[in-house]
């Protein structure tokens, strides 16, 4: 027990650096260095299959998993590749382009703030998705959400309604994401879900990349500062392990707890980039984005009081019924 603590501890801390350095790294190479957010995108996770490929040939004792009883985990492998793996690298794919366009849009802060709505998307699909319904006191609790993300939009000195749009858009992606993340880590090991997912998502790759770049003016770009080129493989890396760190951390707490401590890194990334990046912040908007966490806090204790935690989203769904 002594010992899961400590490794919890471990991955938390983990998944909190890196997640401070994808994002400060992203943010950087979009508005410092005019790096290309599809080009960035696709090396990200391009980086992701690299490394998960090498978890996988070399495993260690620190991403292997215990499943829980009446769990069978089966190797993935080509020959029993799931659909709903390929359905994890396309959404993932898309979480990450539109975050980095998201990015080019708005600061740091306020795209922090917006993802920080996260449980009003969660609501509307588990809805959607398994018919499953919330109390009036888990309703009332997502009032806070939305008027602070109201007030913040109303105040941002930088708002772009686009910006604005493609982050809510990331939102409701991630969110499709870790349902079915959830659901299929029962089934495989977080070293399979980052390589095979990462994998999967080369074949949506392909035509964004064909119809979306500019090939010429990204390899001038790339010869003639090196800087970028460094800042491209740092931040692929940097996503790597904060998605493998994720995954991790998704199997050993539940639901709740993860998206408390999302909400906590979310506060932490907010005060950081306007610390790093100087973007002016209106009063009303930071009253704003607390009202955003203080809501975000409220819905989740609404959750767990009504019994109705959002790990009834992730057991009720059966992946064989999803494609």
């Amino acid at each position: 027990m002594v010992l899961l603590k400590h490794k919890l501890t471990i991955i938390i801390i983990v998944w909190y650096f890196f997640s401070c350095t994808t994002l400060f790294l992203n943010k950087y190479i979009l508005s410092y260095l005019n790096g290309d957010p599809t080009i960035l995108g696709s090396l990200q996770l391009i980086i992701c299959a690299i490394c998960g490929y090498a978890h996988l040939q070399f495993p260690t004792s620190f991403l292997a998993t215990n499943p829980i009883k009446d769990e069978v985990r089966k190797p993935v492998s080509w020959d029993n590749f799931s659909s709903n793996l390929i359905l994890i690298g396309c959404l993932r794919y898309s979480t990450i382009i539109l975050g980095l366009y998201a990015l080019w849009y708005v600061p740091v802060s306020f795209a922090e703030t917006v993802k920080s709505s996260a449980p009003v998307f969660t609501v509307f699909i588990s809805w959607i998705l398994i018919g499953e319904t919330t109390t009036t006191f888990t309703k009332l609790s997502l009032i806070p959400v939305m008027s602070g993300l109201a007030i913040c939009s109303a105040y941002e000195l930088s708002f772009s309604f686009t910006g604005l749009v493609v982050s809510l858009s990331t939102n409701l992606s991630e969110c499709l994401q870790n349902v079915y993340s959830k659901k299929l880590l029962r089934f495989h090991e977080p070293a399979e879900m980052q390589f095979y997912s990462s994998t999967s998502s080369l074949l949506l790759q392909i035509p964004c990349i064909f119809f979306m770049v500019d090939f010429g003016q990204v390899w001038n770009a790339l010869m003639e500062d090196s800087n970028l080129c460094l800042s491209f493989l740092l931040s692929g890396i940097s996503f790597h392990l904060q998605s493998l760190s994720e995954y991790l951390l998704l199997n050993f707490i539940s639901p709740v707890t993860h998206s408390v401590a999302n909400t906590a890194k979310r506060a932490l990334l907010i005060w950081l980039s306007v610390i790093i990046f100087s973007n002016p912040v209106t009063y009303l908007s930071w009253l704003g984005t607390a009202i955003v966490i203080l809501g975000v806090l409220l819905y989740n204790k609404a959750r767990s009081y009504d019994g109705k935690t959002t790990n009834l989203v992730y057991k009720s769904i059966d992946p064989s019924h999803i494609i």
